[in-house]
């Protein structure tokens, strides 16, 4: 297998992730998201978005929303990029 098909494969596990969180809410705020970036994403980004993924979904709904501001061991650009895509309401 190439590297670029080990990344289109990684790529399309993590948008699966995304879009079949369990919580329809997060599963449209994190697929949305991840439809509009997952294919620009670099190694460290996709690493990240793989962290994040490992949180629960009450949680992830509420950093998202802006609930509670996200924990400073978890916060970082792909947060950042998530919680401005979905303030913007393009993860519709």
């Amino acid at each position: 297998m190439s590297i670029d098909q080990a990344m289109d494969k990684r790529r399309r596990r993590l948008l699966f992730r995304c879009w079949h969180r369990g919580t329809k809410e997060v599963d449209i705020l994190l697929g949305g998201f991840a439809d509009a970036h997952v294919e620009t994403m670099d190694d460290s980004e996709l690493d990240k978005l793989e962290q994040l993924l490992e949180q629960n979904d009450i949680d992830l709904y509420n950093w998202i929303t802006a609930k509670f501001p996200w924990p400073a061991n978890i916060e970082n650009e792909i947060t950042a990029a998530l919680s401005a895509f979905c303030a913007k309401g393009k993860h519709r």
